[in-house]
């Protein structure tokens, strides 16, 4: 068992309590950096409160059953001081290398009121014993660089546990104003203020003396909890009535009748809701659908010159001889379409050849438009650099195309600052959510010709929507669908469950080559795990062939657990090795590492997989800031502070945080722990990401029950119906025109 941890954060949800033992199990939001929401256990007398923060006091253990947990010894409600707000600002981001201990004895030593004596007169620093000149000049230039007005809403956020990231963020948004633009109205930062929710202002408002009945904090719940709703389920809108519901719930107030329609009134007036019917839409999923549907029906907005039909024929039957290969009737009449039409879709399972289809998109257009730019793009880093592959063509992610900036959430290619480039494909498709598509298309009016590719059959995009399918049931658009099997050796069982899982069956005693399923009880399964991966590297493969897939994080054969015992098998502690403590995780010089943001500066992005390759100490860098420095392929990236919540093991991932991804050898646990999680979208996805070797172990009938499957929740959207009025708008403007003529 650890030392003795000493944890601050607030209650997010209560999971279990007994009332006459005390046992409570509660999720537990860390008041830090990280932000990580981790599972707490223990005797509590008094029942915790939610969303208040507390100073918990115990270890992390490894439960048998549930996985990772804290478990607690002592909690207490901290009351807030002066001091202690103090302390905190001096620990935070504009001080590196500041630590708690030093701060405690600034303010010890020159009172509460340090700030202002050292913002007046910084030679006091020099009263302090032990303070060496580097930390005196690191303190001297925060001071120098905090704006007016900016340490009283430092004193104020962290007397109230607002949280340092917060401070960041108002103070990039408002500068020396932010407590005034608070005072005036704290919920203007859930609009104003990326990363801003309901709660965190809801917070700031009623520490400001705010009502819990002002119309401004109803106004801002109704826009929250319709958000919330749609972002939880991948939906673009609720229904009325279960918004109405939800609010009536989470008001903690009695309010009158009609109040929520008066409320939904405001937020529709304010144009941060739309109502269609009973429809209620989050603005910006409103906006997204319309767009794209928009964007559709006028495309292209700049026409592509004829091409000679028999250079085509020539040409593709010179790169099939080139390339030693035939393509399928389906194959051939998908390459002809994408020269007949700006904008189509070809899909396609495992093996079905997208990619060879791909390549010959690309080689017969530079063939038949010399000069011609083309523009590759996918969801992900790793499917972008495997697309570069294919295509022979410097391939990014989508954000990175547009330039996305991490800080504010917005693009520097728009509308008004388009690409400029006549092809775009975009692979994995499947991924790409409504409000990332709407923003490629307005930023590709001069674009002559989209082709998108994907999977049908994989898991939708993680943001609300479930753009591939809705484009696919409007019919308004070609589409080639690639059926016929074409890789027959490695990897070929594989794809052969894959193509069964879509059918809603199984048959593993026929699977006799690259597949295979260890049944065994879910309390061995990691044991089996690890054996099975010393297996495969004893036969020569390394930790990046091998990738495990679990379907969630918590319990014994979930993914923290996993990575825990994958990590101490193959990268055990090592007293010559440096390591480094974040949270439950212990990171190692050689961990394979995963990218859990994007990161567009360091151009890594969320699933990207590396290694580690240094830890430095806070003693050995020039900001007094920890260090952690992870490879990915020829790029080197440096974590430290609010950074190092952006990676973590990477022995065991998540089917979503593999998507877009393959691997030689997948291992994949199966238990009836997941059932929740067991679906066929989800196991097709995990199934599919194995490029040679696939290896189930576990329950096999929760397998079996997990592709009967089908979505418990279909997403409700509105696109496919938008994209069919646009059409039918455009056919009534064709023919219109036609009349004229």
């Amino acid at each position: 068992m650890d030392a003795e941890i000493i944890l601050l954060g607030k209650p997010t949800y209560i999971l279990f309590r007994n009332d006459e033992t005390f046992y409570t199990v509660m999720k537990f939001r860390l008041e830090d950096k990280s932000e990580k929401v981790i599972t707490v256990t223990g005797l509590l007398p008094q029942r915790p409160e939610t969303d208040v923060i507390y100073r918990i006091y115990g270890s992390y253990i490894e439960h048998p059953k549930y996985g990772m947990q804290f478990k607690i010894e002592a909690m207490e409600r901290p009351l807030p001081s002066e001091s202690e707000s103090v302390i905190r600002y001096l620990c935070g981001v504009q001080f590196p290398g500041i630590g708690k201990k030093t701060a405690e004895k600034i303010v010890s030593l020159l009172g509460d009121d340090c700030l202002t004596m050292i913002r007046q007169d910084p030679e006091v620093l020099y009263q302090i014993p032990g303070l060496s000149a580097e930390k005196i000049e690191i303190i001297k230039e925060g001071i120098s660089q905090e704006e007016d007005g900016m340490a009283d809403l430092v004193r104020f956020l962290n007397v109230h546990g607002i949280g340092v990231r917060n401070l960041v963020r108002l103070n990039r948004a408002y500068g020396k104003k932010a407590l005034e633009k608070l005072r005036e109205n704290p919920y203007r930062v859930m609009e104003e203020c990326d990363g801003f929710g309901f709660k965190t202002a809801d917070k700031i408002a009623l520490a400001l003396g705010f009502e819990k009945d002002d119309f401004r904090r109803l106004t801002a719940l109704m826009i929250a909890l319709c958000m919330d709703i749609c972002v939880s389920r991948g939906d673009s809108y609720c229904l009325e009535d279960e918004l109405f519901e939800r609010f009536y719930k989470e008001t903690e107030i009695p309010v009158s009748e009609g109040t929520a329609e008066t409320v939904l009134e405001e937020a529709i007036g304010r144009k941060q809701l739309f109502e269609e019917g009973d429809k209620v839409f989050p603005i910006s999923q409103y906006e997204s659908e319309t767009t794209a549907a928009e964007f559709l029906k006028g495309f292209p907005y700049e026409k592509r010159d004829p091409y000679d039909e028999q250079q085509l024929e020539d040409s593709l039957e010179e790169l099939q001889e080139k390339m030693s290969i035939r393509y399928d009737d389906c194959q051939i009449a998908a390459i002809h379409a994408f020269f007949e039409h700006p904008f189509m879709i070809v899909t396609g399972g495992p093996g079905t050849g997208k990619t060879t289809v791909v390549r010959a998109l690309v080689t017969l257009y530079r063939k038949l438009y010399p000069g011609a730019t083309v523009v590759t793009a996918a969801p992900t880093g790793r499917a972008a650099k495997r697309l570069s592959q294919m295509t022979d063509n410097d391939s990014m992610t989508i954000h990175s195309l547009l330039k996305w900036d991490l800080e504010t959430n917005t693009f520097g290619v728009t509308e008004e600052e388009p690409l400029s480039a006549d092809l775009l494909i975009i692979d994995e498709f499947s991924m790409v959510d409504v409000w990332l598509f709407s923003n490629l298309l307005k930023a590709s009016k001069r674009i002559k010709q989209i082709c998108l590719i994907g999977d049908e059959d994989q898991l939708p995009s993680v943001g609300p929507g479930c753009v591939l399918r809705d484009i696919i049931r409007a019919e308004v658009v070609p589409l080639y669908r690639l059926e016929q099997i074409h890789r027959q050796k490695e990897g070929s069982d594989v794809i052969r469950l894959a193509h069964d899982i879509h059918s809603g069956k199984a048959d593993f005693e026929a699977l006799t080559h690259d597949v295979a399923f260890f049944e065994c009880p879910r309390n061995d399964i990691r044991a089996n795990v690890i054996s099975i991966v010393a297996s495969a590297l004893n036969k020569g493969y390394d930790m990046n062939d091998i990738q495990v897939i679990s379907p969630i994080y918590n319990g014994n054969a979930g993914i923290d657990v996993l990575n825990n015992a994958l990590q101490e098998y193959f990268n055990p502690y090592d007293p010559t090795v440096k390591q480094m403590k974040v949270g439950y995780t212990t990171f190692r010089i050689n961990d394979k590492i995963l990218q859990l943001k994007n990161q567009p500066d360091d151009d890594v992005y969320n699933g990207d997989i590396g290694t580690l390759v240094d830890i430095y100490d806070a003693s050995e860098t020039e900001n007094h800031q920890a260090v952690i420095v992870v490879q990915f392929d020829e790029i080197f990236v440096e974590y430290s502070g609010e950074t190092l919540s952006n990676i973590t093991l990477a022995y065991c991932i998540s089917v979503h945080k593999s998507q877009g991804s393959e691997y030689p050898i997948v291992v994949m646990p199966i238990s009836w722990q997941y059932a929740v999680m067991l679906q066929r979208k989800l196991l097709y996805t995990g199934v599919t990401r194995a490029r040679q070797s696939l290896v189930l172990l576990g329950e096999k009938s929760a397998f079996m029950k997990g592709i009967e499957t089908l979505e418990r929740h279909e997403r409700r959207t509105c696109l496919t119906e938008r994209l069919l009025l646009a059409f039918q708008e455009k056919q009534l403007d064709q023919a219109f025109d036609d009349w004229e003529s």
